[in-house]
């Protein structure tokens, strides 16, 4: 028997922490994990870990994760070979779009694609031959609001500025929870020590949230806001820090500022105070404090992305940081520069070339929103969706009316899912393709590393070696390109393996062959625990990709939808507005599936201010009935004072216990889906982001 120790970034969320795994060899049992702790000497992470990387040997060993493809016949699943796979994805889905037209294929990518970079590399390599429009992500239920903000004034979607939280001063957060999320569109490990930091050297934290979260409870102050009401807020800021004089100067070349202030005039802090249910007073406070801060920083995330005016908010805060002068500063928000640039690497997008058949919703940067996704199979006529592929996702838990989903899903001609699991969304599927673990694959960060709060970079091979028979989830898409381009007789382009483009992107990005650091894949060889290159500094204004090579303050999309804010008016005193929640041993549902992440105090429960159940003469831990247009769910609910009255919480992910679903152990736990009651009629109209927060929702006995 011989122990072995290797290094590994986590690929789990967001944060990339580094690992150190023990390995032991067994004479008769091959090997097994022994160990998973924090890489003290990973300078990015510095030790940090969280539960969820302890649980990479649970998703390792789960006797429910798939090792072969399956093919379902009725309602059995039976083996097939990979080749007999492949032939058979090719002949339905090239019959389908010779019957029906290339658009009668859908596309939906889940958010694990972006945690895996051979996905990221080599998904396209067969999806792009179906030349499809009716292609849709998780990011339409998550950050699109971010990258449709960034583009318009940025112009580029991936030129997201990211919080500089190792040296401002002040850091206003609204929408988010980094320290159940570990930090998000801002790759920070170890992010509670550092808000701590901000803290310790005499700056402040403040949080504006419908719940008094983790992150709110260790802040120097946290004010409520009325679900949905995040962009008046920002609104009655902004236009604060115009009306007292409180901007500065920015160095970045800027159009359109002045008829942004001429614009917002009229929302002042007494007009958006009923709208956010934060007093006007507090509000001009807030503005003053963060405008008085030597180094100011105001960040959003999901929590303001998924509502009516997420991209207004995003829009909003991208504006305070530019007229605090904390836009590409040092200790305000600057943009990373990793080492394999994507922002260089490809163009900056395009919005609303195309809209969905049905309701008319534009695309952004070749996808449509994801909440069209079901009326696209459920309504007839030319140009029906009638096959899906799943690549990484289970929809049906994760987007608005997964009922509707669900109903769409039975009646599809042909699916295929490219998954690990027999889920609530894949057990739909005529087949399913499982790829290698985790840990039997090369590992490196094309995504994370471009929201990082300071360069880095690292690149790990495979810990555990690939099981006989089992293939990479990029070999899968080889396999599948070519198969369809043989039976559509296409030209397929040769390919590299993923580790080879990464070779490549590292030496022409900013760190590589022209530079002093000389990075390659032989260099981060010689660095399992990661290159620091350095902190964030100013570099937006020569990375600009509008047009004019200026920022663009006041883009025509943005001012007209301010004439949709002006309509909004507050929802009556006694409606219910639903939320969600993170929890820091979630974040995808296959999660539930380990006991080291459900084990614990239960999480699924129905927050509720106690006010609020005394007025409809509940109890705490009672069972009761949660409605909304498009459906109703039961669940306990747990009386809680860190809500804002009018405000319940329920998380996502949750609501396994469905027919055909083989997760042995997220079956067992109790709890329903969120989004049973989200509706995917409510959208952020600008971008077609879902809203997920503010639902009105009623809530009574079972």
């Amino acid at each position: 028997m011989t122990k072995t120790l290797h290094h590994r970034a986590c690929h789990l969320c967001e944060a990339i922490c580094g690992l150190t795994l023990e390995i032991t060899e067994e004479r008769n049992g091959g090997p097994r994990i022994t160990s998973i702790k924090g890489d003290p000497q990973d300078r990015f992470s510095r030790g940090h870990i969280c539960p969820k990387a302890v649980a990479l040997q649970d998703i390792q060993n789960d006797p429910d994760r798939l090792r072969q493809p399956m093919r379902r016949i009725g309602n059995q699943w039976q083996p097939i070979e990979w080749e007999d796979a492949f032939v058979l994805v090719a002949e339905r889905l090239a019959a389908i779009q010779e019957q029906h037209g290339r658009n009668a294929v859908a596309i939906y990518q889940g958010n694990p694609s972006v945690h895996n970079y051979g996905l990221m590399t080599h998904s396209n390599y067969f999806l792009g031959l179906l030349k499809t429009r009716n292609r849709f992500s998780a990011t339409s239920v998550d950050q699109l609001p971010h990258h449709l903000s960034s583009y318009l004034m940025y112009g580029h979607g991936l030129l997201l500025p990211i919080p500089d939280i190792d040296h401002t001063d002040f850091m206003l957060i609204l929408g988010a929870n980094p320290l159940a999320s570990n930090g998000s569109i801002m790759t920070v490990p170890d992010v509670e020590k550092r808000l701590k930091a901000i803290q310790e050297r005499g700056g402040k934290v403040v949080v504006v949230d419908p719940r008094r979260s983790e992150t709110a409870a260790m802040a120097d102050q946290h004010l409520f806001v009325r679900p949905g009401g995040d962009v008046a807020l920002l609104f009655g800021l902004l236009n604060t820090l115009f009306e007292e004089g409180l901007t500065r100067d920015s160095h970045l070349p800027v159009d359109g500022l002045a008829d942004v202030q001429q614009a917002i005039s009229a929302f002042t802090a007494e007009t958006m105070s009923p709208l956010c249910s934060i007093p006007a007073a507090q509000i001009r406070q807030l503005a003053r404090d963060f405008a008085a801060a030597d180094k100011a920083v105001c960040y959003g995330r999901m929590g303001v992305s998924t509502q009516a005016f997420g991209t207004l908010c995003h829009w909003l805060l991208q504006l305070l940081n530019l007229v605090s002068g904390n836009l590409d500063r040092v200790g305000g928000a600057l943009c990373t520069q990793p080492a394999v640039d994507l922002v260089a690497a490809t163009s900056g997008g395009h919005f609303n070339v195309w809209q969905s058949r049905v309701s008319g919703l534009a695309e952004y940067g070749g996808e449509l929103p994801v909440s069209a996704l079901a009326e696209e199979m459920l309504t007839e006529g030319e140009g029906q969706v009638r096959a899906l592929i799943t690549v990484a996702g289970n929809p049906v838990l994760s987007t608005p009316n997964g009922r509707q989903l669900e109903q769409a899903l039975g009646g599809l001609d042909f699916m295929l899912s490219i998954d690990l699991y027999i889920n609530e969304t894949t057990r739909y599927a005529d087949l399913i393709l499982p790829s290698t673990s985790a840990l039997e694959n090369d590992h490196y960060d094309t995504t994370f590393n471009l929201f990082a709060v300071r360069n880095v970079s690292r690149f790990n091979r495979a810990i555990l070696p690939k099981p006989d028979g089992a293939l990479h989830d990029w070999e899968i898409f080889v396999g599948l390109a070519k198969a369809f381009a043989a039976r559509t007789q296409s030209t397929l382009k040769p390919t590299i393996a993923p580790a080879q483009m990464i070779d490549m992107g590292l030496r022409a990005g900013p760190y590589g062959d022209a530079s002093s650091f000389k990075l390659s894949l032989a260099t981060l060889d010689q660095h399992p625990h990661g290159i620091d290159l350095g902190a964030l500094q100013p570099n937006l204004a020569t990375r600009l990709k509008t047009d004019n090579r200026r920022v663009q303050a006041a883009p025509a999309a943005i001012m007209a939808d301010l004439q949709r804010f002006a309509t909004l008016r507050a929802p009556p005193l006694e409606e219910l507005l639903l939320i969600g929640r993170r929890h820091v041993r979630s974040n995808n549902s296959w999660m539930h599936n380990y006991h080291r992440l459900v084990k614990g105090k239960p999480r699924h429960q129905l927050l509720m201010h106690p006010d609020d159940l005394a007025r409809r003469d509940l109890s705490d831990g009672q069972r009761v009935r949660i409605s909304s247009r498009v459906g109703a769910v039961e669940v306990e609910v747990l009386a809680s004072e860190d809500m804002m009255p009018g405000v319940v919480s329920l998380p996502h992910g949750w609501g396994h216990a469905r027919p055909g679903v083989q997760m042995s152990i997220a079956v067992e736990q109790p709890g329903c889906s969120a989004n049973d009651l989200t509706d995917e009629r409510q959208l952020d109209e600008l971008s077609g982001n879902a809203v997920l927060n503010g639902i009105p929702v009623k809530v009574e006995a079972a």
